[in-house]
C-alpha cells in the first residue's frame, strides 16, 4: 500500500483523480495490517509531511498518518517513540533542519494520536529538557511561536521545577528581545504580531499557573533593557509582556525599581527609553500606564538628571507616534505627561513646536470622532505649554492661529494641571522610608524665604505680586540692562512666578530695598517698608524719565555727558505700556489717590483747601462710642514731627467718664505713627482694653473683657475709614489763622477723597506710644475685613487750581514746623462735588503677631484679584459702602456679612496664607477669624483692588500671545529662571541620593503643611515663618 500511495502523489495524474485515490487510500487504514505495513506507511507520511516538495504531498502525508495511526495506535506509539522524537528536535529530518516549525507541527500531529498511551508521558518528560533549550538557542519568531502553540496546547511539555521553570520564563524573554520582523509589508507585518502574540500569551499562562516567576522573568527583563550594549538593541516586540503585567503590581515594582542602590543612573536612562520605544508596538496595552508610572517614580526620589535626558532624547518620537492612530492614545498620554512635568524649562516644548501646526491639521483633515476627540486633548496640552511657557511670539502665533477654533481651557483648569503635573509634586510614589525637598505646595504659589526677621518684607512682597494689574506691569517692562530697583522687583516677581522651588530667598532684592535705617536681622514696620519701596519706585522712575526728558531735549547742551546706564534706564521706563501720554509714575498709575483738605472759619465762613497724593491711608482708631454716633472732632492741640503730623488729645462728643481707645487720629508719614500725649490707665473704663499692662499673659483675658464689653460695636474698616473721613474741630491750641480774619480762629477741617487709586492701600495704625515705659505698645482691637466695599470719591465738576503738596508716600503735611492754617491759602467759592461709591474687593492682609511693633511676626493672605475682580462680587444692594460720616452706620445686621460668606463658599481654595517660605490654601472666614482664634494676630496693612477698572491689561492683545494672565517674560529672565530651576532640580536629586543611602536607619517624621487651631500661623523663630528653620529644611520631611 505504501509503495502504490507513494507512486501515486509522484505521479503526472490529473489532481482529482489523485484525490479520489487518496480517499480510497485512507478508507482502508481500518483494514487490519501487518507491523511491517503499518510501519511502512508511518514512515511514507512522516516523510511526505516533512519533506513534500509541494502542499498537496504534505497534506496527504498529514491525513494518511492522521488515519492510520488512529486505527493502529500501537503500532504509532511504537513509531513514534523517544528516539524519533528527540532525532527531530535535534538533528532534524534529512535536509530539513532542526529549527524548522514543521518539525514541531509533525511532533504536535503525533502527541494527539498518542495522548492515551502510556509512553506519551516519557515524550512529556523529553520535550520538558527539549523546549528550554530551543529557548536558550534565541529562536526565530515563527519556530518560538510554534513552540510556544505547542506548549500551549499540551502544558504537560513545560519544563517542571521552580528552578526549570523560571530559567524558561527568563530565555524566552530573552528570546523575544532578539525578535525583528523579517519583512515590511502589511501581511507580513500582521503575521510577525501574531506570532509576538502567541510568544507572550504563553508566558502570560505560565505566570498565571506559577505567580513565583512573575517577578523574576520581569527583572530579566528590565536586565535585558537596561543593558549598555550598543552592539545589541533589544526588540519592540518586549512591549506585548507589559500588557500581561498586573496593573496591581505597578506601585510595588516601580518603588522597589527606582530606589534599588544597584541600579545606575545610566542603566535606568537605557531602560526608560527603550520603554518609551515600545510605544510604536501595535495592540500592546499599558504600556503608557507603565512609562508614565516609571517616570512619576523617578521624579518621587529627585532622580531629575534622568528625566532630563530622556525628555529630550525622545520627546520628538513620542511626538511622532501621534500620527498612526493605532497607537496614538498611549502617546498621547506620555507626550502630555512629558511636557506638562517637564516645567524649568521651556526646551523640551520648543522641540516639537515647529511639527504642531501641520498635526493639527492632519487631525482637522480626518474628520474622524476619534481624530476629533485627540484632537481638543492635543489642544488643550499646547495651551497649557503656551501660558506656561510664554514670552515667544514668533514660535506661537502659528500655534494660535491654527487651533483658534478649538475651546480653550480656563486659567483655573491650567494652574490645576500643571500645578499637579511638576516633578516636585510626584509625592504619591514616594517610599514612606524616603524623605525629600518639598517642591512648589499643591497651592502652585512660591514661598519666600526668611533672611533673619525679614517677614516684614516678605510679607509686603507677596501682597504686591498677588496685585494682579501691578505684577502684569512690572513684568511687561523692558528693563534689559538697567540695574534700577523697578528691574530687582522684576527680577523677584519672575521667579515667584515660574520658579520651580518651594521658597525663594530674595537676598539681593532684600539689599536694594532695605531703607538705610533699618538694621539688619531685626524686626521692622512692613507699613513703613511699604512706604519707602513705593517712594523710591516712584523717584528713581520719575529721575530716569526726567533725564530721559533731557536726553531728548536739544537745548541741554551737557547731553553727553550723562551715563548709557541712566538714558536707558530713562528711555526704558518712558517707554513703558502704562504710562500713556499722562507721564504718571506706575506707582503713581497704581497706588495713586488724591485727597482734598477743606478747612473753613467759623467765624468768617471763608474757605481754604489743599489737594494731596497719597498711596496709602492711615487710619486711626476710632472710640468705641463713635460706632453710634460720629460727630466733629475736637482738635485742641497738634505737634509736627519727622515728616509726619501727629494730632493728639482728640476729643469727641461721647458721653462724659468715657475714655478712646486711641487718641490720635493721623494724616500720613514715614513711620508708624505714636500718641505723644498724655496716657491713661483704660483698665477701669467699660469700653475700653487695657493695652498699656506690658504683661504678654494677660494679652487673653484683656481680649476677652474688651470683647465682652464692646462686643457690640466690634471696629469695621468702615468705622475706621468714617472717623479718618469725620469732620474736625480745629479750636484751643490748634485754632486756624485766618486770613480774612487776619486772626487765629475755631474753624472745621474736613477732608474728602477726590481720585481713588487703582489699589487702595489702608494701614490700621496699631501701634501706640507709650510714655511710662517709653515703647510702642500695640491695640489689640479686632477690626471686621470687609469682602466688598465702597469707597465714597468727590470728584469736581470744574477744573481746580490744584496747589499741589508734592509727592508723598503717605498723606502728610510737607512743609515741617509751618503752622497748618498758613499753608492753606483761600480758594473762593464752595465748589460742586458729585459724590460716587466707587466698589472696591479686598486683595491682601498683612497680619502682624505679636504686642509690639519691635517684634513678633508678619505674614499675609491674599488672592488674585484681576483688573475687574471676581465676577459677581460688587452688589450694589448689599455691598459694604462707605457712607458720609453724618449718615447711619452699618450695623450688626448688615446683610453684608452674609453676602461675604456666600461668596466665600462660591469661592473654595480662592485665598492663599503666605507665610515666608510656606503657602497653604485657606479661605476668607479663616482670614476674618484671624484675631478671634489668635487674639495676637491682627490685620495690619490692607489692600483693595478697584472693580470694572479699565487700568488692566488685556490678556487677549499684546500680540494675541499673552496666552497666560501675565505678560510674556524677557529672555534674560527666561534664561536666568531656567538656570536656576535646573540648578534645584540637580540640588533636590542629591539630596535626595544622600538620603537613599541613609534610609535603612532613618526614621520618619509628619508635620502638616499648615497651622490647627491651636498653634498661631507662625513667627520669626528659628522653627516659625520658614526663618532659620521650618518646613523647607531638610530636616522637615514633608509626604
Amino acid at each position: 500500500m505504501d509503495k502504490i500511495l507513494e507512486g501515486l502523489v509522484s505521479s503526472s495524474h490529473p489532481l482529482p483523480l489523485k484525490r479520489v485515490i487518496v480517499r480510497r487510500v485512507v478508507e482502508s487504514a481500518e483494514t487490519p495490517l501487518s507491523q511491517a505495513q503499518c510501519r511502512a506507511m508511518f514512515a511514507l507520511s512522516t516523510r511526505l509531511v516533512l519533506q513534500g516538495p509541494d502542499p498537496f504531498q504534505r497534506q496527504v502525508g498529514r491525513q494518511v498518518l492522521e488515519a492510520y495511526g488512529r486505527y493502529h495506535r500501537a503500532e504509532f506509539e511504537a513509531f513514534f517513540n523517544r528516539g524519533l522524537v528527540l532525532g527531530l528536535l535535534q538533528r532534524g529530518y534529512g535536509e530539513l533542519s532542526n529549527r524548522d516549525p514543521a518539525i514541531l507541527d509533525y511532533i504536535q500531529a503525533g502527541l494527539r494520536l498518542i495522548m492515551s498511551c502510556p509512553s506519551v508521558l516519557e515524550l512529556f518528560e523529553l520535550l520538558q529538557v527539549e523546549a528550554l533549550r530551543l529557548v536558550c538557542e534565541r529562536p526565530a519568531p515563527p519556530l518560538c511561536a510554534r513552540l510556544c502553540q505547542l506548549l500551549g496546547d499540551f502544558p504537560q511539555c513545560l519544563p517542571r521545577g521552580r528552578k526549570l521553570s523560571l530559567a524558561f520564563c527568563q530565555q524566552l524573554v530573552r528570546s523575544i528581545a532578539h525578535f525583528q520582523s523579517q519583512g515590511s509589508r502589511e501581511a507580513e507585518l500582521r503575521l510577525y504580531v501574531s506570532q509576538v502574540t502567541q510568544v507572550s500569551g504563553l508566558l502570560r499562562s505560565v505566570w498565571k499557573a506559577e505567580p513565583d516567576t512573575l517577578l523574576p522573568s520581569l527583572q530579566e527583563l528590565f536586565a535585558v533593557i537596561s543593558a549598555a550594549d550598543t552592539s545589541f538593541e533589544p526588540s519592540v516586540a518586549l512591549a506585548s509582556l507589559v500588557q500581561h503585567i498586573p496593573l496591581q503590581m505597578i506601585t510595588v515594582l516601580i518603588r522597589s525599581l527606582t530606589t534599588d542602590p544597584n541600579v545606575k543612573d545610566a542603566s535606568m536612562t537605557q531602560a526608560l527609553c527603550r520603554m518609551i520605544d515600545w510605544l510604536s508596538w501595535p495592540l500592546a496595552q499599558h504600556v503608557e500606564t507603565w512609562v508614565i508610572a516609571l517616570l512619576k517614580g523617578l521624579a518621587a526620589v529627585q532622580k531629575f538628571t534622568i528625566l532630563i535626558d530622556v525628555t529630550l532624547l525622545k520627546i520628538e518620537l513620542v511626538f511622532n507616534r501621534l500620527w498612526f492612530p493605532l497607537v496614538r492614545p498611549g502617546a498621547l498620554a506620555v507626550l502630555s505627561h512629558m511636557l506638562l512635568s517637564f516645567q524649568h524649562s521651556p526646551e523640551a516644548f520648543h522641540l516639537i513646536v515647529p511639527h504642531v501646526v501641520s498635526l493639527v491639521h492632519s487631525f482637522k483633515r480626518d474628520g474622524l470622532p476619534s481624530s476629533t476627540a485627540f484632537l481638543m486633548q492635543f489642544t488643550e496640552l499646547i495651551h497649557c505649554m503656551m501660558y506656561h511657557y510664554s514670552g515667544f511670539p514668533e514660535l506661537y502665533e502659528p500655534i494660535l492661529e491654527a487651533v483658534k477654533d478649538m475651546p480653550k481651557p480656563t486659567e483655573e483648569k491650567i494652574k490645576l494641571i500643571l500645578s499637579q503635573s511638576a516633578w516636585t509634586s510626584q509625592s504619591s510614589s514616594l517610599p514612606s522610608c524616603l524623605s525629600r525637598l518639598s517642591g512648589k505646595s499643591e497651592t502652585g504659589k512660591t514661598g519666600l524665604i526668611n533672611l533673619g526677621n525679614t517677614c516684614y518684607m516678605n510679607s509686603v512682597i507677596q501682597a504686591l505680586f498677588m496685585a494682579t494689574d501691578f505684577r502684569r506691569h512690572v513684568l511687561s517692562l523692558n528693563l534689559n540692562g538697567c540695574n534700577s530697583l523697578m528691574r530687582k522687583l522684576q527680577h523677584l516677581f519672575a521667579f515667584l512666578a515660574h520658579t520651580q522651588r518651594e521658597a525663594y530667598a530674595p537676598r539681593i532684592f532684600f539689599e536694594a530695598s532695605r531703607p538705610p535705617w533699618f538694621t539688619p536681622r531685626s524686626q521692622q514696620d512692613c507699613s513703613e517698608y511699604l512706604r519707602f519701596l513705593l517712594d523710591r519706585l516712584h523717584e528713581e522712575e520719575r529721575t530716569l524719565k526726567a533725564l530721559s526728558s533731557a536726553k531728548n531735549s536739544e537745548s541741554i547742551t551737557n547731553e553727553e555727558s550723562q551715563s548709557p546706564e541712566a538714558v536707558h534706564k530713562a528711555q526704558v521706563f518712558a517707554e513703558a505700556p502704562c504710562m500713556g501720554s499722562e507721564e504718571r509714575t506706575l506707582i503713581e498709575k497704581m497706588f495713586g489717590g488724591k485727597l482734598k483738605t477743606m478747612i473753613c472759619c467759623l467765624n468768617c465762613k471763608s474757605m481754604s483747601q489743599k489737594e494731596e497724593a497719597f498711596t496709602d491711608l492711615s487710619l486711626a482708631f476710632c472710640p468705641p462710642t463713635s460706632l453710634e454716633d460720629v460727630g466733629p472732632k475736637c482738635m485742641e492741640h497738634s505737634e509736627v514731627k519727622d515728616d509726619y503730623m501727629v494730632q493728639t488729645n482728640t476729643l469727641t462728643t461721647s458721653p462724659a467718664g468715657e475714655t478712646p481707645l486711641s487718641n490720635l487720629e493721623v494724616n500720613g508719614g514715614c513711620d508708624t505713627v505714636m500718641n505723644e500725649g498724655a496716657t491713661k490707665d483704660f483698665s477701669t473704663e467699660p469700653n475700653s482694653e487695657n493695652t498699656t499692662n506690658s504683661e504678654l499673659s494677660k494679652v487673653q483675658d484683656n481680649r476677652d473683657v474688651s470683647q465682652r464689653l464692646v462686643g457690640r460695636n466690634t471696629l469695621s474698616v468702615t468705622d475706621l475709614l468714617n472717623y479718618f473721613l469725620a469732620p474736625e474741630i480745629l479750636s484751643g491750641d490748634n485754632k486756624y489763622y485766618c486770613e480774612k480774619c487776619a486772626s487765629l480762629q475755631n474753624a472745621e477741617k474736613t477732608m474728602q477723597i477726590i481720585e481713588e487709586p487703582e489699589y487702595l492701600i489702608l494701614t490700621l495704625l496699631r501701634f501706640s506710644y507709650d510714655p511710662k515705659c517709653h515703647i510702642r505698645r500695640k491695640i489689640l482691637d479686632n477690626v471686621s475685613l470687609p469682602l466688598v466695599l465702597e469707597l465714597p470719591v468727590k470728584r469736581a465738576t470744574s477744573p481746580l487750581a490744584v496747589v499741589s503738596g508734592g509727592w508723598s508716600a503717605g498723606v502728610e503735611i510737607s512743609d515741617i514746623g509751618e503752622n497748618l492754617a498758613k499753608k492753606l491759602k483761600p480758594s473762593g467759592a464752595d465748589e460742586v462735588t458729585c459724590p460716587q461709591l466707587v466698589p472696591y474687593v479686598l486683595s491682601s492682609v498683612v497680619v502682624h503677631s505679636g504686642v509690639s511693633s519691635e517684634s513678633g511676626h508678619y505674614y499675609s493672605y491674599a488672592r488674585n484679584v484681576t483688573g475687574s475682580g471676581p465676577s459677581g462680587l460688587c452688589h450694589q444692594s448689599t455691598a459694604l459702602s462707605l457712607v458720609s460720616p453724618q449718615d447711619k452706620l452699618l450695623t450688626e445686621d448688615s446683610p453684608c456679612t452674609i453676602v461675604e460668606n456666600d461668596l466665600d463658599a462660591e469661592m473654595p481654595r480662592e485665598w492663599f496664607l503666605f507665610n515666608d517660605s510656606r503657602v497653604t490654601f485657606t479661605s476668607f472666614q479663616s482670614v476674618q477669624k484671624i484675631t478671634s482664634r489668635f487674639p495676637k494676630d491682627t490685620a495690619y496693612v490692607l489692600f483693595y483692588k478697584k472693580q470694572n477698572s479699565t487700568c488692566g491689561f488685556n490678556t487677549s492683545s499684546a500680540n494675541g500671545l499673552w496666552v497666560n494672565g501675565d505678560p510674556p517674560l524677557q529672555k534674560d529672565l527666561m534664561d536666568a529662571i531656567t538656570k536656576d530651576n535646573k540648578l534645584y532640580l540637580q540640588e533636590q536629586e542629591l539630596s535626595a541620593r544622600t538620603q537613599a543611602l541613609q534610609a535603612a536607619s532613618a526614621s520618619c517624621s509628619f508635620r502638616p503643611n499648615g497651622f490647627d487651631d491651636n498653634d498661631p500661623p507662625g513667627s520669626c523663630g528659628p522653627t516659625g515663618g520658614g526663618g532659620g528653620g521650618g518646613f523647607s529644611t531638610v530636616g522637615r520631611l514633608v509626604f
